[in-house]
């Protein structure tokens, strides 16, 4: 034997005799495995108890068929029109139209029988990209896309 491997011996000998080599035993796996079981199932009770706690969503209201004079491919539901300074254009997203027949009453306003400032009704888009106005009191406006139009031609006050 060497001199380096008799330093080697001597000096791995003394280190057995400081350090602890007692073996832990690995904690049984049912101290882990039932808990978090019991915490799985408690939390999906909670949530179910949660979700049958939640109101019913009220019901979508139907809105009946409406025969148009055109083919068309989506409608608004509920648009608001503006009709204080007449019947004379409108806007859907970055989209602008004008009226194909303008409509204003006196002194520029709103026209007879319409609301003010606003009308009610439903905007339906043509194949045209072109859109009509109807409402319940039997109204129809036929708006025609202002192509490049990036703003209202007059701004009501």
């Amino acid at each position: 034997m060497t001199d380096v491997e008799t330093r080697l011996r001597a000096a791995f000998a003394a280190l057995a005799d400081n350090v602890d080599v007692r073996e832990t035993a690995p904690a049984p796996r049912r101290r882990v495995l039932v808990p978090a079981l019991v915490a799985a199932v408690t939390i999906l009770v909670a949530g179910g108890i949660i979700l049958a706690s939640r109101p019913a969503p009220a019901p979508v209201p139907v809105v009946p068929a409406v025969p148009l004079p055109r083919q068309t491919h989506g409608f608004l539901p509920n648009f608001a029109l503006l009709t204080h300074c007449g019947v004379d254009e409108t806007r859907s997203g970055l989209t602008y139209f004008e009226a194909e027949t303008p409509l204003y009453g006196p002194n520029g306003g709103a026209p007879a029988g319409w609301g003010n400032p606003y009308q009610e009704g439903t905007m339906f888009f043509t194949d045209s990209g072109d859109m009509i106005f109807r409402d319940d009191q039997g109204h129809e406006v036929r708006f025609l896309v202002r192509r490049g139009a990036t703003a209202f031609k007059h701004l009501c006050e």
